[in-house]
């Protein structure tokens, strides 16, 4: 098929090389030039193990960028990966989209033939009938369901395994008031169905069905997240290895063994925004969600009680502090919302001086703490520290030995479990 994709960020470029790597003919529109020409020649403009192999593989041939929207006039279908950033009150800013899907409109409106519009953006239930349906239909003087199809289809790829996430999915939703609709987008699946090793679920469902299982799969999550980080705060208080208690525990196949490494937090763009969304979506209804409310609660507590455990063993004014980790989790150099984030601030606010190192984040960490030195390596950043602090759990980090050495003061908070303890270094683990 000829597809096309409004959006170049971590989902649309993901969906972009995936589909163009199944055979599919993909162009990329975007406003920013910039990625534009990094795709068109073959780079991935983020950080995504495999990504960088399938765009250059693909460049020029059957993946290709513009920032014009009349692109999408010669392809059958588009997907509309734009973002739904947070408003200060939590809800979601639909403003980016819903412009998107105007001049989608706009582009389509002199289209032969029936044009495939798939909504992958991550909205609550709701705005694909109230919000964006009406921006396609005004632009384009068509109706949807009469000129053209109009589908919901959220994504559920991982940041640091995109690649492998698409093309091995635990689930595609497809959500769609008809079954042509239904039938429109599992054609433009159907090769991965072929290439899958086994069976793909799918859910077929509703417009608003789809647009909150994305929700409520993200919230699910972080709360499990922030119960085992709540129990491991307990178990530490006890003197009690909670990931020896999550392993007994995740024996149990209601529970499960996936999710409960108990640490520092989780950060990255969905979890943070999709769960503040969701509060946000369920008080306009007149829903209190405590357990949401008490599920961010916790994440926001993480840093702080990480903070104090280093305190506890520096003194913090003055003292040079390494920290390890600046990506919200390993494999992705993306910032958003990274526990990196209050703890810098907070060590900055208490006078530390700051030293950090990632090994792929810490462009995007400079941009916003510019002040902050930024060593090239974890041995760097090491030398001469009178404390660290890890908050993402590279692999790289857990090989960490004589690096400590050079320490002025070898202590160790480890807010992800992955420097091993050993003689020679005074470790705190945040929950074991």
């Amino acid at each position: 098929m000829d597809v096309s994709i409004v959006g170049s960020g971590y989902v649309g470029t993901t969906v972009a090389a995936c589909l163009a790597d199944l055979g599919h003919r993909v162009v990329n529109v975007d406003v920013d030039e910039g990625v534009v020409s990094s795709l068109n020649d073959g780079v991935a403009p983020i950080h995504e193990p495999g990504l960088s192999d399938l765009v250059a593989t693909h460049a020029g041939s059957r993946l290709a960028a513009t920032t014009e929207y009349g692109a999408v006039r010669d392809t059958d279908v588009t997907f509309v990966c734009l973002p739904t950033p947070a408003n200060d009150d939590g809800s979601i800013n639909a403003s980016v989209v819903e412009s998107g899907m105007a001049s989608l409109g706009e582009a389509i409106a002199s289209t032969d033939g029936r044009h495939l519009v798939v909504v992958k953006s991550t909205v609550v239930p709701g705005t694909t009938e109230e919000v964006l349906r009406p921006a396609v239909e005004r632009a384009s003087g068509t109706v949807a369901g009469e000129d053209f199809d109009l589908v919901v289809n959220p994504e559920f790829l991982r940041e640091g395994s995109a690649v492998a996430d698409f093309f091995a999915p635990d689930k595609l939703v497809f959500g769609s008031p008809t079954a042509r609709g239904h039938d429109a987008l599992a054609a433009v699946y159907d090769p991965l169905f072929d290439r899958a090793d086994g069976e793909i679920p799918v859910v077929q469902t509703g417009v608003r069905e789809a647009e909150m299982i994305k929700y409520a799969n993200n919230a699910f999550l972080a709360t499990k997240l922030s119960l085992v980080n709540e129990l491991g705060n307990v178990c530490k208080a006890y003197g009690v290895d909670a990931y020896e208690v999550a392993e007994a525990i995740g024996l149990d196949d209601r529970i499960g063994e996936r999710f409960l490494r108990s640490g520092v937090g989780w950060g990255g763009s969905c979890f943070p925004k999709d769960v503040s969304a969701l509060v946000a979506a369920a008080r306009e209804v007149g829903y209190d969600p405590q357990l949401l409310e008490a599920a961010v609660a916790v994440n926001d507590e993480q840093p702080r009680r990480l903070l104090d455990l280093l305190a506890g063993r520096v003194d913090v004014p003055g003292a040079r502090i390494a920290v390890l980790g600046l990506a919200f989790k390993p494999g992705t150099d993306d910032v958003r919302h990274s526990r990196a984030i209050p703890v810098i601030e907070s060590l900055l606010d208490r006078g530390a001086d700051v030293v950090a190192y990632d090994p792929a984040a810490a462009g995007n960490m400079r941009a916003l703490f510019p002040d902050v030195e930024y060593a090239p390596s974890a041995a760097g950043a090491l030398r001469g520290a009178d404390g660290a602090v890890v908050l993402t759990d590279w692999e790289e980090f857990a090989t960490l030995d004589g690096e400590f050495d050079a320490m002025a003061s070898p202590v160790v908070v480890d807010g992800r479990r992955i420097v091993e303890r050993r003689e020679g270094i005074e470790y705190e683990g945040l929950t074991w």
